[in-house]
């Protein structure tokens, strides 16, 4: 094939998983909005189906990952840990270097059963982006404006809902708050200078306050901290769009289960927990670039058929009437109703484009800028 012929094609398969995604998510939000009718009345329920819904649409993020690029993805742990994995609840900290650390931690969530029903701490604004922010909320997801004083009372509130909640689930938490960049990093540094704090040379420091609130609230509901620390393979730089683009990464995930007795209850002796669980995977960071490995058992947990199963059933409903749409469009030869269409997809592709946007590092928040004036305090 042709440089042009190719070019084409990967533009129309763009489009096309834009078009599946960008549609049913918005179906699919239209639906849950329906289901607050079942809150007053069973609030379980209400849980249990935005559980199947959201999976829905998260489960064609990693599907993208999974079929569409072929990523691997290598998990490191204890095998005694393993067959607890889905079994319980936990809290998973990841480490925050790459685009696609999420996609990666929503991998992992998938391969033990609890995708659906995974929870994460996130930044305010991600609540305003449709299909994934509007899809949270009805998830009841912990958002935060990352204002610790503003933040406290809501965080605290968010999290004590989940205490009875019907299924297993996973809060996923990127303690460092944003992702790693150098300028990032040195600002970082020098907060730990100034607070007289080991230096860590692959983290930012961890925020623990948000931390230690969210094994206050879940104790005695959440059974373990899984401490996870993600690389990939030949200094791979993965993003989102090159795993659009069907870009096959090769990723190693090291996961170690705490068991939450084992973390302090008391907020300042938890920080303190928390600075050396960094400490830790900074040497577990240092192994791995020097040695191409972790020191666990690899294992590659069995890939399950929902998230190939439910993006075909999503391609077949709407790809029908798509192509049904175009072709009366192409036989009315009005240039208007085809200027109109061509308009509708290209907002669609300049739409998803954005939502991966918010996902670059180079786009990532301000840590770096508004902290350096506040690195003293």
């Amino acid at each position: 094939m042709d440089i042009v012929g190719f070019l084409k094609s990967q533009f129309i398969c763009h489009l096309l998983i834009c078009y599946i995604f960008i549609v049913s998510g918005l179906i699919i939000n239209f639906i849950q909005l329906f289901t607050l009718i079942l809150w007053p009345i069973n609030k379980q329920l209400f849980r249990r189906i935005n559980c199947r819904l959201a999976y829905c649409i998260s489960s064609q993020m990693v599907m993208l990952l999974e079929w569409w690029s072929g990523t691997d993805c290598t998990l490191y742990t204890d095998p005694e840990s393993y067959h607890k994995y889905g079994k319980e609840n936990a809290i998973v900290i990841l480490n925050h270097n790459f685009e696609i650390d999420f996609l990666c931690g929503w991998n992992f969530c998938e391969r033990f059963g609890v995708l659906g029903s995974s929870k994460v701490l996130a930044k305010k604004e991600l609540s305003y982006m449709p299909i994934i922010g509007w899809m949270w909320y009805f998830l009841e997801i912990v958002f935060c404006k990352r204002k610790w004083e503003e933040d406290r009372k809501t965080v605290v509130q968010k999290l004590l809902n989940l205490r009875d909640y019907p299924e297993n689930f996973w809060f996923l938490i990127h303690c460092e708050g944003t992702r790693f960049t150098e300028q990032k990093h040195q600002i970082s540094m020098q907060v730990a200078k100034a607070k007289g704090l080991p230096k860590l040379k692959y983290h930012l420091l961890p925020r623990t306050k948000g931390f230690a609130v969210t094994v206050q609230c879940l104790r005695n509901v959440v059974s373990a901290v899984y401490d996870s620390t993600l690389n990939f393979r030949n200094n791979e730089n993965p993003t989102l769009l090159g795993v659009l683009n069907g870009k096959k990464y090769h990723a190693d995930l090291y996961v170690r289960r705490i068991p939450l007795e084992d973390v302090p209850e008391d907020e300042q002796e938890c920080s303190t927990w928390l600075h050396k669980l960094y400490q830790e995977k900074d040497a577990f960071q240092e192994e791995y670039y020097r040695t191409g490995t972790y020191p666990a058992v690899p294992i590659i947990p069995p890939r399950r058929p929902w998230t190939l199963v439910n993006w075909l059933f999503w391609a077949l409903l709407l790809l029908y009437p798509l192509f049904k749409l175009l072709i009366n469009m192409i036989n009315s030869g009005s240039s208007l109703t085809l200027a109109s269409f061509a308009f509708v997809i290209i907002i669609a592709s300049v739409g998803v484009r954005w939502m991966i946007g918010v996902t670059e590092i180079n786009k990532g928040s301000t840590y770096g800028n508004n902290d350096n004036k506040q690195k003293q305090k």
